[in-house]
């Protein structure tokens, strides 16, 4: 699916088709919804499938009572904000985009049409929204702000590296969004006792320097952010941890499902069903100033057992009862 198609996915008997095929041209005047991410349809395709879920129960049918407009930017930043013009000027009834670099790219593209933002990592620090309780703007969605949680995947990590001192995060610098989780994590590494390495890297010439980087330094263990970059580079990154037999924490489950060791974060794909809820509330009349960013609540351990085998680990059974799905 090509960044500049205009795609409508329909569906046939009152779902979203789930092989993204147009079963017919929606009715006139249904609204009109803009879906803006920055990767690719392969590394968000399970989670537009979660959105298209949440809509489906929600009663809608696209291509009849709703429509829908796609834009990728293929894991390239600065064609964001290109494309959020292109939805605005169409223009949609609502934006639905995922992440700080979507969400800003959406804002600034628009002061009027609504924003729901799937997931993003700080939009008050960022200035998405005003606040959590009350956005104010046109924006509105889901946070994945919870300041224990980086404390949380260290010790998880210590707990199958016992002997951890060095440790290196893999991030994109260019998302504003990172910057309150990598000093999360430095504040939680410094009570660990444990030196933290920043890598980051916001393209793919940077990430392959900062992998050889990594492959020469030997950290004891990584830890790689949720985030498009790493999203668009899952299988580049994990087969890098995998081979240079470094032990990987990620902060979603995806990047365990794709080969890595473990994972201990949201549920991302139900926040995905969640900006359906927004998106259903908005088309009803409610104004996303009001409506409160949601934090979670809920939090996932995911373990690869099979990974952890061909790294030499053994998963404590304390960590083992702890987790939400095991790998075999």
């Amino acid at each position: 699916m090509t960044t500049r198609r205009r795609v409508l996915i329909a569906l046939c008997v009152g779902a979203f088709a789930p092989n993204g095929k147009v079963h017919g041209q929606p009715a006139r005047g249904v609204p009109r919804i803009g879906w803006l991410v920055p990767g690719t349809d392969d590394s968000y395709r399970v989670f537009l499938e979660e959105f298209r879920r949440g809509m489906s129960d929600l009663g809608y049918i696209e291509g009849r009572t709703v429509a829908v407009e796609y834009r990728y930017a293929e894991g390239k930043m600065d064609r964001l904000g290109v494309l959020a013009a292109e939805l605005a000027s169409l223009p949609v009834d609502l934006i639905v985009t995922s992440s700080t670099p979507g969400a800003l790219a959406a804002k600034r593209a628009t002061r009027t049409i609504p924003i729901v933002f799937a997931v993003s990592s700080d939009p008050v620090g960022t200035g998405i929204v005003q606040s959590l309780a009350r956005p104010g703007v046109n924006a509105t969605g889901s946070s994945l702000m919870s300041s224990d949680l980086s404390g949380k995947r260290l010790e998880l990590l210590h707990g199958v590296v016992p002997r951890m001192s060095r440790l290196a995060i893999l991030w994109d610098s260019s998302n504003a969004g990172m910057a309150l989780r990598v000093h999360e994590t430095e504040l939680a590494a410094e009570r660990l006792h444990v030196r933290l390495r920043s890598a980051s890297a916001r393209n793919l010439d940077e990430l392959e320097r900062v992998l050889a980087g990594l492959s020469r330094q030997r950290p004891d263990a990584l830890l790689v952010t949720a985030e498009p970059f790493t999203r668009v580079h899952q299988a580049r990154i994990v087969d890098f941890s995998s081979r240079n037999r470094i032990p990987t924490i990620y902060e979603e489950r995806t990047y365990v499902e794709a080969g890595g060791l473990m994972s201990y974060g949201v549920d991302v794909r139900a926040l995905y069903r969640r900006a359906a809820t927004y998106v259903d509330r908005i088309l009803k009349g409610a104004s996303p100033g009001e409506l409160p960013v949601q934090q979670p609540t809920q939090f996932e351990l995911v373990l690869n057992l099979r990974t952890a085998k061909a790294l030499g680990l053994t998963i404590p059974r304390s960590l083992l009862a702890r987790a939400d799905r095991v790998i075999e």
